[in-house]
């Protein structure tokens, strides 16, 4: 039996205001054997590379010049590229922005390299990363609005929300509660693998782009709260 040959390298931009820094970062990567496709150094660049090199993934600084890292996510929300924040703010208003604006995962600079590129990686794949602490936070914030009365969203005949499978229906509760594919993967005893495949379904049936609409979805339909669905 042979291994399952390892997915290939994410294709990734980096954005960053900071030269020193930004070289360190680019070099560390391709040392990893990610394939860096470019820089920028600044908020406008960062929009015309990503939109030029369609990157699976995008390490973006959140206070660049020109435009803040938020507004990056806003002006490239209509591609499939996944934005992973690295920033010095820890703060908790700059966090909620960037991901509210659509950014994936959210990381300090203080973090090692070893887990930069893990949350590369990770988020290449999908996954919501953040820096311990972060990721409460937020899930936190998102289940504060999920609880506010919001107006009736209109109906489009077009394009109803697909019934999913009572699998699927499960992974996307334990989605909300914050758990990583890992996680459910052991407490559902199934692979890994079964798990993203799972996840990239009701990613496709939703027309949502990441986990973290996920969690938007799940919570605001009260998922979070119902008991597991069965297998």
């Amino acid at each position: 039996m042979t291994d399952a040959p390892a997915p290939p390298a994410p294709r990734v931009l980096v954005a960053d205001d900071h030269p020193l820094w930004l070289s360190a970062l680019e070099r560390d990567l391709v040392a990893r054997g990610v394939e860096v496709v470019g820089t920028a150094a600044d908020g406008p660049a960062a929009v015309r590379r990503t939109r030029a090199t369609r990157p699976d993934v995008l390490v973006l600084d959140l206070n660049l010049p020109g435009m803040r890292g938020d507004e990056v996510c806003r002006a490239l929300g209509d591609l499939p590229t996944r934005v992973l924040i690295l920033s010095a703010s820890g703060e908790q208003q700059d966090v909620l922005a960037a991901i509210k604006a659509g950014a994936t995962g959210y990381l300090v600079k203080s973090a090692s390299p070893g887990e930069i590129l893990e949350a590369v990686l990770a988020t290449a794949r999908g996954e919501a990363v953040f820096t311990p602490g972060l990721a409460g936070l937020v899930l936190g914030e998102f289940r504060r609005l999920g609880s506010e009365p919001q107006p009736p969203a209109p109906v489009d005949p077009a394009r109803p929300i697909p019934q999913l499978t009572a699998r699927e229906t499960e992974i996307l509760r334990l989605v909300a509660t914050g758990m990583s594919s890992r996680e459910i993967a052991a407490q559902l005893v199934l692979s890994h693998r079964t798990v993203q495949n799972h996840v990239q379904n009701t990613l496709g049936k939703l027309h949502l782009h990441n986990r973290v609409e996920l969690v938007r979805f799940a919570l605001a339909h009260g998922l979070e709260d119902e008991e597991p669905a069965g297998s």
